[in-house]
């Protein structure tokens, strides 16, 4: 008999069954999507459709920034090389969404990751954090593309009177209206449909990639011309050493961030296990090579200590009586610029949608338009809210906002393919309204039927979490001087040593970038940090992997590779650059925690979908499914 989990009527109090509600999880919503009420989302991206989706969002006018400002300050002439460390730890997260995206391909992203392998009060607060970073993310896109617009136009006062900025009398306010009328041209195509959309990216994606490749081109002509004058320096390659490449590497990583928008639209791919791990890997791999690539050019052209910070490639090519090219290189600021903004206003709809349809967020938001098959009403409350942003403030002292839940989701997704891989779920939420079917399903031995007991199960009988150990198994390993775990104790050893790795990656991040701390406080526990992390890992090494890896959810996709070192290292990485983002980054994020905790509290908890759902071991769910289906021809 399963056992039910209504938060609010479970033994132990109104406290307990807040903590309960925050471990509970569901299932994998592609398995059932023939039992699913809603409309469904359209099928229609296949692997080109996903690479201009990821290479869109990825490349932003950051590119068009970053190399002068990370040359002048932290790599010199290594730049390439701190964008190839950068790629390589973004590759470590992008690995984890491959596997999980194409086991678990439906709308939602790191928050559908993390609601069916973490629980839904970490899944709440990862769905809460990226509702904030697209909506600061598309508005501080939004933002930047009029300066940049204006530019083609001749300069600050090129744009028409009626877009170009204005300050409002008396306040100290500076209005856009050239930012807001662009969210609003992005959520109608967003809204027409997702491949007419996606196309659209396309070719503005294409454009910025040939300006680009242009850079590249006659950059290297040039510099091939003149001599290469950036790497002919006394300082060497290295001028602030190997630690200033490092520091260079952690400031452009945040130029990767966006290739994880694939993953939110999993569910409109035609063949996710095959076409999503493969167009997260190209988009990767275009945007690094590409920033490498430039990175070597401009930083040979001209010396990094003259570099414009602001304008570091328009200003290589003036340097060299190439007045032309501004423009140009300027018009592929501007394509990248609406490039990231389609990319920003494409997964919030998304991510809104899916906790809407958990019973997180109001209904209205899991509305599929039955023409266009998107989240119109998603769509549209994006763009507006998107679009007041843009309009009347100045986002880009909240811009670190939005990193804030990129690395947390990038964290979250690490540790959810080590809980897929060595303590998956073993049980699924059914209806509530199954319940006489489970009664009638005999699979748990000694158990009564009376629905009184039904509510307390859960807390007065042990249930094997996955099967008996193959008795001949064991005794072969025993013969071979094996240590033998039961699986009830792997699992456990696997959960406690998911948790222990989590700590000291914490400890050890935290600790190391604080260096104001006395050092007799300081360095033993980054000491007890560094022993957590590494007894996880070894732990997790030495231990078997669960079987119901192979099975669960959608099988035959990506595997991410090196399970456990590559998810350690993944979550070591992100939370070392989550620590060091800063006080005021986090107080403010904190503020729109605290309402999202809120929310949840008072909504999202008592609507959920699994607020009374009752939870089967996995083995027999179907069986129960099956009798039911029976029951009702």
């Amino acid at each position: 008999m399963g056992f039910l989990v209504d938060t609010q009527k479970e033994g132990g109090g109104y406290s307990w069954g807040c903590v309960r509600s925050l471990v509970r999880r569901k299932q994998v919503d592609s398995a059932a999507s023939g039992r699913s009420q809603h409309h469904q989302l359209a099928k229609a991206l296949t692997v080109s459709h996903l690479v201009a989706i990821g290479v869109g969002a990825t490349i932003g006018a950051g590119v068009y920034i970053l190399v002068g400002t990370v040359a002048r300050e932290h790599s010199g002439p290594s730049l390439a090389l701190s964008f190839l460390i950068a790629g390589i730890a973004a590759a470590l997260s992008a690995f984890c969404y491959a596997e999980l995206s194409s086991r678990c391909p439906s709308a939602g992203s790191a928050y559908h990751y993390s609601y069916i392998c973490v629980g839904e009060g970490v899944a709440w607060l990862i769905g809460w954090a990226l509702i904030l970073e697209y909506t600061i993310g598309g508005s501080a896109v939004a933002r930047g593309i009029s300066p940049n617009l204006a530019l083609l136009f001749g300069g600050e006062d090129g744009l028409p009177s009626f877009l170009a900025r204005h300050q409002i009398p008396g306040l100290d306010v500076v209005v856009d209206p050239c930012a807001a009328i662009l969210v609003f041209i992005v959520t109608g195509l967003l809204c027409l449909g997702i491949k007419e959309s996606t196309f659209a990216q396309g070719i503005v994606t294409s454009v910025n990639v040939c300006v680009l490749l242009f850079v590249i081109i006659a950059g290297s002509y040039l510099g091939f011309k003149t001599g290469w004058a950036g790497y002919e320096l006394p300082t060497g390659f290295f001028p602030f050493g190997v630690d200033g490449m490092f520091a260079g590497s952690a400031t452009v990583f945040f130029a990767f961030i966006g290739f994880d928008s694939l993953a939110s639209t999993a569910e409109e791919v035609k063949n996710p296990q095959r076409d999503l791990p493969i167009g997260i890997g190209l988009a990767l791999f275009l945007c690094c090579s590409l920033y490498m690539m430039v990175s070597i050019v401009i930083v040979g052209l001209v010396p990094y200590y003259a570099m414009d910070p602001d304008t570091p490639i328009s200003s290589a090519f003036a340097s060299h009586d190439m007045q032309w090219a501004v423009y140009l290189i300027t018009l592929g600021a501007v394509m990248a610029l609406c490039s990231a903004l389609m990319g920003s206003l494409l997964p919030q709809p998304r991510i809104l949608m899916a906790m809407s349809r958990d019973g997180l967020l109001p209904s209205l938001f899991s509305d599929v338009n039955r023409r266009t098959q998107v989240p119109v009403k998603a769509t549209v409350a994006t763009g507006l809210c998107a679009a007041t942003l843009s309009f009347f403030l100045d986002v880009s002292q909240l811009a670190g906002m939005v990193s804030v839940g990129t690395l947390l989701a990038f964290t979250i997704v690490a540790v959810s393919v080590l809980i897929l891989r060595y303590v998956p779920p073993d049980e699924l939420p059914l209806p509530a309204s199954l319940q006489d079917r489970i009664d009638s399903v005999s699979f748990i031995s000694g158990e009564t039927k009376s629905s009184d007991h039904v509510g307390t199960s859960s807390n007065s009988t042990k249930q094997p979490l996955i099967g008996e150990n193959d008795a001949s198994v064991m005794e072969k390993q025993e013969a071979l001087g094996f240590w033998v775990l039961s699986e009830e104790n792997r699992r456990k050893v696997a959960g406690w040593s998911i948790m222990f790795t989590c700590i000291g990656a914490f400890l050890l991040s935290y600790l190391a970038s604080s260096i104001n701390f006395p050092g007799f406080i300081r360095y033993p526990l980054c000491g007890v940090g560094g022993s957590l992390l590494l007894a996880g890992l070894i732990a997790l090494s030495s231990i078997d992997q669960d079987d119901a890896r192979h099975t669960f959810g959608h099988t035959g996709g990506f595997i991410c590779p090196l399970v456990p070192l590559l998810p350690i290292i993944c979550i070591l990485i992100n939370m070392y650059l989550l620590v060091n983002l800063g006080s005021g980054t986090w107080a403010r994020v904190s503020v729109w925690l605290v309402i999202g905790v809120l929310v949840y509290v008072f909504y999202g908890r008592k609507n959920s979908s699994l607020a009374n759902a009752v939870y089967v071991t996995t083995a027999h769910a179907e069986e129960i499914y099956r009798e039911h289906e029976a029951s009702l021809a």
